[in-house]
């Protein structure tokens, strides 16, 4: 349990923590409902259903991720406050959950590059850019991640952490953390890193080209490439925070009790971001939010209009 200054940091850190944390939730949720809505209730292209289950997996995932967070930054809370303890293989198992789930979000950017890649680069591919493909690759992420993360298992990769009272991957553990840092994180966002530099290449040799309607929307391609390139360099920015504290403590030997509590705010930060910024940088999804909200707006306004002539 933290004493004296750090507990006030701790505190300070957590409440930061959980604020972005609840944000990242409503907006998760209300985006996936907007998603799920757009699916059954309109007629949909191929090409949108397959960047609404692409964007539906993504945020998927971020809410149970902040779902999940929500809860360790509640216990963080009660243990520093009250001083209880939450160390049951409950505790371990949500662990193991949040570090499958933080993988497969990245995994789930690297699909997205995927299809824009085929799309863009590989268009006679038809079959890779079919509902159905996607369908059964995430069924298969899911089951390699869950295998990936679960080699840490005979490591005790995963512990109750007493500082922070909850259960997550333990930094002194240096088969754990290395494996985790570059199974869940590192090669996740290398590869959809590499993916978009590789759209991006093709885009500027074939510019001379290209008819002035392909040259136009090749032009909107490379505009969403360079943003989700934006993105992803931001998302290895803020796992700095973590990866410092890691060397840190190799290096002297010695474990900051705050460690845990500055990662995962970094964490927050790029789920609050993630869940905003992807509304933007995705062309379909932000006209789906748009209409949805100007559908809402107008039936809104005709019932205000109406209520007004009933009543005069």
């Amino acid at each position: 349990m933290l004493e004296g200054e750090n507990k006030t940091i701790g505190l300070i850190l957590t409440s930061i923590t959980f604020i972005l944390t609840a944000f990242a939730t409503i907006i998760s949720l209300i985006i996936i409902v907007i998603l799920i809505y757009q699916w059954y209730r309109k007629r949909v292209k191929q090409d949108d259903k397959i960047t609404i289950y692409l964007c539906l997996h993504i945020y998927l995932c971020m809410l149970i991720l902040t779902t999940i967070g929500l809860s360790m930054n509640i216990r963080t809370f009660l243990g520093d406050l009250n001083g209880q303890l939450f160390d049951s293989l409950g505790c371990i198992f949500s662990g193991y959950v949040v570090l499958i789930h933080l993988g497969k979000m990245y995994i789930a950017f690297i699909n997205q590059a995927f299809y824009r890649f085929v799309r863009i680069v590989y268009p006679q591919y038809g079959y890779f850019l079919s509902l159905k493909f996607f369908l059964l690759l995430t069924m298969i992420e899911y089951l390699c991640i869950s295998g990936i993360v679960c080699v840490v298992i005979p490591w005790n990769g995963v512990i109750y952490f007493i500082y922070d009272h909850f259960c997550y991957v333990s930094f002194t553990n240096l088969r754990a953390i290395i494996w985790i840092v570059l199974s869940v994180y590192a090669l996740p966002c290398l590869c959809t890193f590499m993916i978009y530099m590789r759209i991006t290449t093709f885009l500027r040799h074939q510019r001379n080209t290209l008819t002035l309607v392909m040259r136009q929307r090749q032009k909107r391609d490379f505009l969403i490439v360079r943003r989700i390139l934006m993105i992803i360099i931001f998302l290895l920015t803020l796992g700095l925070p973590g990866t410092f504290f890691i060397i840190r403590y190799y290096v002297t030997g010695d474990y900051h009790p705050l460690s845990l509590r500055v990662g995962w705010m970094s964490v927050a930060i790029s789920m609050a971001v993630l869940n905003v910024v992807l509304i933007f940088c995705i062309p379909q999804l932000r006209n789906i939010v748009r209409k949805v909200f100007q559908e809402h707006r107008i039936g809104v306004s005709t019932v205000v209009v109406r209520t007004e002539e009933i009543q005069s």
